[in-house]
C-alpha cells in the first residue's frame, strides 16, 4: 500500500511539474516544448483546466484562435471559478470577430461579452477585462448591449483599480467621441500619476497636430534626465513625421544609435527608419537611401522604411 501510494505521489509531483515547466516555456515562446509538456495531462487530473488554459494561450500566440477557443472552452469547463479563462475565451471570440463577417459577429458578440462580464464578476480586481467590455460597448451596436455611457462607467472603474490606465482608457474614449478638450485632460491627468506614459500625452498632441506641445513634453523629461534614451527617440521620431525641429530631431536619433535598446524599446532598425525620414526632407536623398537600406536590412516588415526607400530611389 506504502508502494502504490509513493506511486501517486510520484505521479502527482511529475504531472505538476508538466504544468510549471509548461508555462516557463511558454512564457520563453517555446511553444512545440510547452505544448508537449501540456498535452500529456489529462481530464482526470487537478491541473488539467491550467493545462488546457496554457494550450490556449500557445495556440492564440500562434494565431490558430479556432484552436485556441476550443481549449480555453476545455479550461472554463474543468474549472468555471479562473476568471482568466473567462477573461481569455472572451478575448479569443473578439479576435475571431474582427475577421467574421456580419452574422459571425452577432453570434460571438454575446458570448464574448459574457465572458469578460463572468471574469468581472469572478475577480472585481481585473483589469484587462474591464479593457475588453470597453471596447465591446463601443463597438457593439445598441441592441447588443454597445453604449458609450457603459464605457465610460467601466473606465472609471478602471480608475478606482489603476488610476493612470483609468484616465487613459477614458481620454481614449473623449478623443474617440471627437471630445477633445475632455480627452487632453484625461492623457494630462494620466501623466502626473504615471510620468511614464508621457508618449501617450505627447501622441494624443501628436494627432491634434500640436508639435509644439509634444516637443516640449519630451524636452522637459530630458532635462530631469539627458540620458532618457525613451524621450531622447521620441524627439528624433515627432521630428521625423511633422518636419519641425529636423537638425534636433537627428542629433537626438544619432544618440539614440548609440545606445543598445532593451527588450521592448524601439529598435535600431526604427531608429535608423526615422533618421532616414529626417535625411529625406532634409533634401538627401541618398543619405536617406542608405538609411533606409540600413533599417530594411535590420527589420524587414517596416512599411514605412519600405514606402521611403521607394520615394528616394526614383
Amino acid at each position: 500500500m506504502r508502494l502504490v501510494f509513493v506511486l501517486l505521489l510520484s505521479t502527482k509531483l511529475v504531472t505538476g511539474q508538466s504544468v510549471t515547466t509548461g508555462k516557463q516555456l511558454w512564457e520563453q515562446k517555446k511553444y512545440a516544448e510547452a505544448r508537449s509538456q501540456l498535452v500529456v495531462i489529462k481530464k482526470d487530473n487537478n491541473d488539467y483546466a491550467a493545462a488546457q488554459y496554457y494550450l490556449g494561450r500557445i495556440a492564440f500566440d500562434e494565431k490558430k484562435y479556432d484552436e485556441a477557443e476550443d481549449f480555453f472552452e476545455a479550461a472554463i469547463k474543468a474549472n468555471d471559478n479562473v476568471a482568466e479563462y473567462h477573461t481569455w475565451y472572451g478575448n479569443t471570440l473578439g479576435t475571431i470577430a474582427s475577421d467574421a463577417n456580419i452574422f459571425k459577429q452577432a453570434t460571438l458578440g454575446p458570448k464574448m461579452k459574457s465572458a469578460w462580464e463572468k471574469a468581472v464578476q469572478l475577480d472585481p480586481q481585473t483589469v484587462d477585462a474591464r479593457e475588453s467590455l470597453i471596447q465591446y460597448y463601443l463597438q457593439a451596436p445598441a441592441i447588443a448591449g454597445g453604449s458609450v455611457d457603459k464605457a465610460i462607467e467601466m473606465a472609471n472603474e478602471i480608475k478606482r483599480l489603476k488610476p493612470a490606465e483609468g484616465h487613459r482608457q477614458l481620454g481614449n474614449i473623449y478623443y474617440r467621441e471627437k471630445k477633445y478638450a475632455e480627452a487632453e485632460k484625461e492623457f494630462i491627468a494620466m501623466t502626473k500619476v504615471d510620468p511614464n506614459l508621457t508618449a501617450g500625452l505627447a501622441n494624443f498632441y501628436v494627432m491634434q497636430k500640436q508639435y509644439d506641445k509634444a516637443f516640449k513634453l519630451f524636452e522637459e523629461t530630458l532635462k530631469q534626465n539627458p540620458d532618457d534614451m525613451a524621450a531622447t527617440y521620441q524627439i528624433g521620431k515627432l521630428s521625423a513625421l511633422s518636419g519641425e525641429q529636423l537638425d534636433r530631431g537627428e542629433a537626438c536619433l544619432r544618440k539614440y544609435l548609440t545606445y543598445q535598446p532593451q527588450k521592448n524599446e524601439p529598435s535600431h532598425a526604427g531608429a535608423n527608419m526615422r533618421l532616414a525620414q529626417i535625411m529625406e526632407k532634409h533634401g538627401k536623398k541618398a543619405e536617406a537611401k542608405l538609411l533606409y537600406e540600413l533599417a530594411l536590412k535590420g527589420d524587414g516588415t517596416l512599411k514605412e522604411a519600405k514606402e521611403g526607400l521607394v520615394r528616394v530611389s526614383k
